[in-house]
């Protein structure tokens, strides 16, 4: 790799040891997918887990006097004040103190406490063409197929390093010749609203396991909603940096200019057949359910609005939790508008700042679960598992 003088300082340890740290993660990288150069970013998303590695790496950078050169937003970890409250979690606890310590660490290089993992909604919003640093399974492909942003599928260590250095190793997704699809996927099953967008991704990214899908016959532009949940599942079961919808998605308004000129004669065909398949599958649990949690990745305002209005005027089972996690922004706009009282007036705790894979969940993991996402059902930390619609999850929940 070219390095410019000031990069050669930094690995050299001149500019200090954590930059010196992100630089060598960084370099390491760029010769393994033989980058020729670093390239400027304007912004990082770190995924944020609250966990050994993630607290490892952070803890380097912070010691080694390194802070955020771009704007670097986090991922969720977990709302201490509220679960302490709930399940009197205590700080001292193993998996509570690295999670508070590598909050402290990504505040005390700079990073922006988010806490969201849809940042690209609100918090961090790349602009079309913009090369940038994102980690998190739903926001690689939504920034490159949604926005148009530029940004490899990165992992928690490089997107910080990245946020740290202000650039990243030109390759992957930062070159346009990488970003044609490369599987024609025929879109034949009804898609009417976000679930069964999740089940098209477990199913596609199950199916294909990496790539770049072009989803033809999908003739109405998705809701935000689904194209997360789309996002989110294909690369839970498959490891997909992007995609294209022709004639909807940015790069590709045909067919013909999404696979570059080069479309395959043999395509994938999901109908609503491969659809049940993928929903049969999810489910390891039968009869009664005695917990819900939705809101994974993030519910947005929509998905708020649409939650109070199947709760208003219900209340939770008795014996029943029921869990929301969404972003402190989503909820400040839920506040104003009244859904946040609707919904917390039926029972439903609703929760910021917090992943459904984090150790705060650990006291229901015996108990038998319900949600309306394959990505919650996969990091599941209760026991069997239903997975459903929304308003499947409602009526399984609440009278």
């Amino acid at each position: 790799m070219h390095l410019t003088r000031e990069d050669e300082q930094i690995v050299k340890g001149e500019l200090g040891a954590g930059r010196q740290a992100a630089m060598e993660l960084l370099v390491a990288i760029g010769e393994a997918f033989d980058a020729p150069r670093m390239i400027p970013i304007n912004r990082a998303h770190a995924a944020s887990s609250g966990q050994e590695g993630d607290l490892y790496f952070v803890e380097i950078l912070a010691k080694g006097g390194a802070s955020c050169k771009v704007t670097t937003t986090t991922n969720p970890i977990v709302d201490f004040d509220y679960f302490q409250q709930i399940m009197n979690i205590a700080e001292e606890h193993d998996e509570a103190s690295v999670a508070w310590k590598t909050k402290n660490y990504y505040k005390q290089i700079g990073a922006v406490m988010s806490q969201s993992c849809i940042p690209y909604l609100a918090e961090n919003i790349p602009e079309y063409g913009e090369h940038v640093a994102f980690s998190e399974s739903s926001a690689t492909p939504y920034v490159n197929s949604v926005i148009g942003g530029l940004t490899n599928r990165e992992s928690i260590q490089t997107a910080l390093a990245a946020g740290v250095l202000g650039e990243t190793p030109e390759y992957g997704m930062h070159l346009k010749e990488n970003r044609k699809g490369t599987v024609r996927v025929k879109v034949e099953a009804n898609l009417n609203d976000g679930y069964s967008y999740s089940l098209l991704g477990q199913y596609v990214g199950k199916k294909i396991a990496s790539g770049i899908p072009v989803f033809t016959g999908i003739l109405k532009r998705p809701r935000i909603d689904q194209y997360i949940n789309l996002c989110a599942m294909l690369n839970v079961t498959g490891a997909i940096p992007m995609f294209h919808i022709p004639s909807v998605t940015v790069e590709a308004r045909t067919e013909e200019e999404a696979f570059a000129g080069d479309i395959p004669t043999e395509s994938i065909t999901v109908t609503n057949r491969e659809l049940r398949q993928t929903q049969d599958e999810l489910q390891t649990a039968t009869g009664p359910v005695s917990v819900v949690i939705l809101g994974c990745p993030h519910y947005n305002l929509d998905q708020m609005a649409e939650l109070a209005g199947l709760v208003r005027g219900k209340k939770v089972r008795e014996g029943m939790t029921f869990w929301v996690n969404t972003s402190a922004t989503t909820k400040l706009m839920a506040d104003r508008a009244g859904h946040t009282n609707t919904i917390q007036e039926s029972g439903v705790h609703l929760v910021v700042d917090t992943c459904i894979d984090m150790f705060c969940w650990n006291s229901l993991r015996d108990k038998t679960g319900m949600t309306d996402s394959p990505k919650c059902a996969y990091y599941r930390r209760f026991g069997p598992v239903k997975v459903g619609t929304m308003e499947e999850c409602v009526a399984a929940g609440m009278e």
